[in-house]
């Protein structure tokens, strides 16, 4: 598939973007390369081809599930304006 000027305008306006005359036709060219592309890329065969999660194979590093700070709910419970029964009373400000 090739684009034209009149196809490249009327994809500009639907994604709302301002493309100057000039400018046109290298947009024609790379819309037209990036099609081929995906063209050239479905006519290779995937069958046998597991799908991978990252392309390196590489295994999630995760940080041990530990406490790390103390708990200063009381502390901060002491200064707060407002609360009942140990939660924070906050101005409704939702109709």
């Amino acid at each position: 598939m090739s684009f034209n000027k009149t196809t490249v305008q009327d994809i500009a306006w639907l994604a709302r973007l301002a493309i100057d005359d000039q400018s046109i036709a290298g947009y024609e060219k790379d819309l037209t390369d990036i099609l081929a592309l995906v063209e050239r890329m479905k006519k290779v065969n995937t069958a046998d081809i597991q799908p991978l999660a990252h392309p390196l194979e590489i295994d999630t590093q995760l940080r041990p599930d530990a406490v790390t700070e103390e708990n200063q709910r009381d502390d901060f419970q002491k200064i707060a304006p407002a609360i009942t029964d140990g939660h924070y009373l906050v101005p409704k400000f939702v109709e």
